[in-house]
Order: C-alpha cells, then structure tokens, then sequence
C-alpha cells in the first residue's frame, strides 16, 4: 500500500510551475530540437545555465548546480561522490535523460537512471534543459526531460583556480583553449578534487557492525578537443576526456564478511565529428565510443576479489542530424545509431549482453505571422522490443508583442533496461513504460526578465516496478 501510494504522489494528475530567468530571447540553443536554434523560437521550457552562472555560485558538483533548475529535485545519500538520483517533474529517476553534448550518459547503461554525483563539474561549460517530453526526438527516456552537459568552450585563454575548505576538501583545476593558426582551436584541462567527507549514514543504520568513518571523495579528470575548419562551410573535430574516482561510503555489514564500502570507477570517451554549415543547411555526422568500469569493493581484499562487484559498460553511437532552413522556420531529420555492451556479472548479469537501437526522427518548425508550430515523430527500432513510435506537437500564439500562449502534447517512453530484462530478477517480456503529457503555458518578457507560468498532466502506463513475491519485474497498469 505505502508503494502504491508513493507512485501516485510521483506521477500527479496535473502540476503547475511559474518560473524566471534573464536570459537574453536571441541566445541560440542546440537541445530543443537538435539544431541550432534562438531561444525565442523554441515552445518547449527551456534553462540555459552558463559556465560564468556555475562560477558565481560557487558550486562544487553538477548535482549542486541542477539543485537550482525548476522542476528538478535531486536525492543524494551524503556529501560530495555519494550515489544521487535526478527527479524532473515528479517522474520517475529513469525518465530524465541525459546528454553529454549530444550523446547519451554511459553511466546510465545497466540501472538507467543517471548518477550524476560522479561526473566532475569542472568539465561542464554550459548545461541546456527542456522540460517535458522528447522521446520524439531523442528516443527512450525522455519522459520528464533532457539535460544536455556541453563541454565545449568558446572563449580563448587559460585559467588557473584552485580551492580548500573543511574536511581536508581540496580542488585544483587547469584549463587552457587556445587559437593554432587560423583555422585550429585545442582545448586541454585537468582537474583534481578531494576530500576526507564526512560519516554518510547515522549511528546504528549500517547492520550489526557500526560504520563511524569519514566517507571520502577523490577525483582526477583529463580533457582534451581539437578543432578544425577545413573550409568556410566544413569543420572537424576529435574530443576525449575520462576521470578516475574513488567514493567511500556506508553499507550494510554484518562480521564474518567483507565489507563493501569503496567505489572505483574508471570512464572514457572518445568521440569525432564532421560539420557542414550552409547558408540553408546543416549537417554533422558524430561517431562516439565510451567506457566505464565500475568497481564496488572491500579495500581489505581489493576489487579483483571474487567479494567484489563489477559493472562494465560500453556503448557505441553514431549520429547524423540534418536541417533545412524552409521560409520562417526549419525542417530537421536525422538518425541515431547505439549500441550497448556489457560483460558478463555487470549489474548481477549472467552473462555479457548488446542492446541495439536505431532511430529515424523527423522535425519541423514553422512561424507564421503571430504563430509558431512545431512537431516531431520518431520510429525506434530496438533489439529488444522491436519498433516504437513517438510523436509530438506544439502551438504558439503571441496575443501581445513579448507575450504567448503555449499548448503542446507529446507522447514518449522508456526501455526497460538491462538489468530489468535479463539481471537476477529479470524479466524478458518487459514491454516499454509509455507517457502522454499535455501542457499549457503562459510565458512573456516584462522588465527584462522571461517569466513563464504553466500547468502539465502527465500520464504514464506499463510502469515497470518489482513484485517481491515472484522475485521478478513486470509491467504494471495506467498511473495518472
């Protein structure tokens, strides 16, 4: 009953939200609709959060600066590197999903849910996020929303900053982008952060055996890209960056067994990509490889021990987005290619499995006089559950010069994943989890402040939960 309970209170029938930000109308996004965009164009909610608004807060995690973004509630279990959830909208912690410039989070492979406790803040230049669904156009996850990290910088220079405080926290970051002739641009950056931390979980909540050590965070990251215009219309790039962390926390123990409180995860990425910009058309084709090795261990006995717990991801992507300038507005298409992998014990896996997922999406955007249109449709085709489609639409409608009227509705879904499929408990009939929202909105620009008040329903059927009984996931009814 509590269970049940809590499922309603997550997925309320209707929600309201009112919120602000100056940022400037003619800001150019790339998130909303996959190119790129001025922010007065766009129907859907969106935040832009800058590297100068992460310096002047002072934060010291990424799960610090989605903290201040509306509609996002963040769970974490202690201080800094500790396991955190993302909530958008009151969905579920698997039904936002999240980018690192374009490409889909590795970490979120095998639980789908992103933690973003382990993705160092000093690697993120400029976060975009849109609120409600975009499955249309991304594909599984995007119930709630999409959070796109962008690492990439734009201004010339090097900075030097380092930092201390209590519990032994220390933090130095270097970074520099520099201009190689003409046409080239590099970008380098390193990053250090540790601290001692602080003891997570009270006195007694850990077992038979009570846990009252500092639960500590150690982080060293490495970033590199380079750039490259090969004409007016055609440039390159080749990016990579990976981080090695190390967590302590608190887990349940009881004596005679090993004690399982450290976290070590190793992650790479590696990607590459070619843009075309014409004075009509857009085009770039990304071809991306990621790696995370995920270990939780006791430290007494090391994490090659047959005690310790190993998640290993791979993931493979390649896109292709396209877009036309047609009149007032833009037609945009693309595919999506992603293959994940893992090795055999991953999340409590049997064996190693693959997932593929193709998608073919469609877009477009039009202004017509005091209106704006726009839609989308996607066709997914899974490895796992074959096709799916998605679809979405909005109209906008500007009464007074500064001031509209929004109605949009999208339908969008969730994959089970690969420990829902095929893990301990697994269940391979699984079917996708599948959302219909509706929304009204009034949004304006009055005393150089964009404001915007706004009402959702949100409606979400085949939910996947856990039968404690069967020991198996299934898919349960409609939750409004």
């Amino acid at each position: 009953m509590i269970k049940k309970y809590w499922f309603l209170m997550v997925y309320s029938v209707t929600a309201f939200s009112v919120w602000a930000q100056d940022t400037p109308l003619d800001t150019l996004v790339v998130t909303a609709n996959r190119f790129q965009e001025p922010l007065s164009t766009v129907l859907a909610p969106v935040t832009i959060v800058t590297r100068e608004d992460i310096d002047r807060w002072q934060v010291s995690s990424v799960n610090d600066v989605l903290r201040r973004l509306p509609g996002v509630a963040i769970s974490q279990h202690g201080g800094e590197g500790q396991l955190s959830t993302i909530f958008v909208r009151g969905t579920n912690s698997n039904h936002t999903l999240v980018l690192i410039d374009g490409v889909r989070l590795n970490l979120a492979g095998v639980s789908g849910a992103a933690d973003l406790s382990q993705f160092p803040v000093a690697l993120v230049q400029r976060i975009e996020y849109i609120r409600g669904p975009r499955s249309a156009i991304y594909g599984s996850d995007a119930i709630g929303g999409v959070i796109n990290i962008i690492t990439s910088r734009e201004n010339t220079g090097t900075e030097i900053s380092a930092g201390w405080g209590s519990n032994s926290y220390q933090h130095y970051d270097i970074s520099t982008h520099q201009q190689l002739g003409e046409n080239t641009r590099v970008t380098l950056l390193g990053d250090y952060t540790y601290t001692r931390g602080f003891d997570a979980v009270a006195y007694g909540s850990t077992g038979m055996q009570p846990q009252s050590d500092r639960d500590g965070f150690l982080s060293k990251t490495f970033y590199g890209k380079l750039e490259h215009n090969l004409s007016d219309t055609w440039s390159g790039f080749v990016r990579g960056y990976g981080y090695n962390n190390r967590t302590k926390y608190d887990a349940w123990y009881s004596p005679g067994s090993p004690l399982i409180d450290t976290r070590k995860l190793y992650s790479q990425s590696w990607d590459a990509g070619l843009r075309y910009a014409g004075e009509t058309l857009q085009s770039q084709l990304v071809s991306s490889y990621s790696h995370s090795k995920d270990y939780n261990y006791d430290p007494h006995y090391g994490r090659y021990d047959t005690s310790a717990n190993l998640d290993d991801m791979k993931q493979y992507n390649l896109q292709w987005t396209n877009s036309v300038t047609v009149g007032h507005g833009n037609v945009g298409a693309g595919i999506d290619w992603q293959k994940q992998s893992t090795t055999p014990g991953t999340g409590y896996l049997p064996k190693g499995y693959d997932q593929r997922n193709t998608g073919i999406y469609l877009t477009g955007l039009q202004k017509l006089g005091d209106f704006t249109l726009e839609g989308a449709v996607r066709n997914d085709d899974n490895s796992q559950f074959e096709r799916h489609t998605t679809w979405q639409s909005s109209a906008g409608w500007e009464f007074i010069e500064g001031y509209r009227f929004i109605a949009s509705y999208g339908t969008a879904f969730k994959a089970p994943n690969l420990g829902q499929l095929y893990g301990m408990y697994g269940n391979p009939n699984l079917a996708p989890e599948k959302s219909k929202q509706w929304e009204g909105a009034f949004e304006g620009l009055t005393g150089g402040v964009n404001w915007r008040i706004s009402g959702y329903r949100n409606d979400i059927s085949e939910m996947i939960n856990y039968n404690p009984h069967t020991l198996r996931y299934y898919n349960d009814g409609k939750v409004h």
